[in-house]
């Protein structure tokens, strides 16, 4: 067996969006392969059949899919990300907030120095965090 990978699957036809969005916003992020459907597969042609990507060496996988289904995105899985810097979380934090919805708005809960939760504009949920100093 392999190790997981997370996999993320898009209803609007913007995988490729998010993908690239994601990578632009985490240093050492790339995306690893693409794969589109075809004039004669299922899916609309030019979007994501199959795509890997990666955040940080973390692996994710996502698709656009051709089925729509009365199920999207929910913050009970989200993607963790630890800031090392008050600059770093507060970046990541505005750009994923633009167009999004704050389930946490960033502060001081007690748990860690700050933390955000929030939703982006692709329905991808996130938390980031600062955790105390040593």
């Amino acid at each position: 067996m392999e190790k997981p990978i997370p996999f993320l699957m898009f209803q609007e036809g913007n995988a490729e969006e998010a993908m690239n969005w994601y990578i632009s916003l985490v240093e050492d992020s790339e995306v690893k392969s693409i794969t589109r459907y075809g004039a004669n597969d299922v899916g609309e042609e030019g979007t994501v059949m199959s795509a890997t990507f990666s955040l940080k060496g973390q692996e994710f996988m996502c698709i656009d899919s051709h089925i729509k289904h009365d199920f999207t995105f929910t913050p009970s899985f989200s993607i963790y990300l630890t800031c090392t810097t008050e600059e770093e979380i507060q970046a990541l934090y505005d750009a994923l907030a633009e167009e999004g919805d704050a389930l946490m708005p960033l502060d001081h809960y007690g748990f860690s120095h700050r933390f955000g939760w929030l939703v982006d504009r692709f329905g991808v949920s996130w938390q980031l965090d600062l955790p105390f100093k040593e």
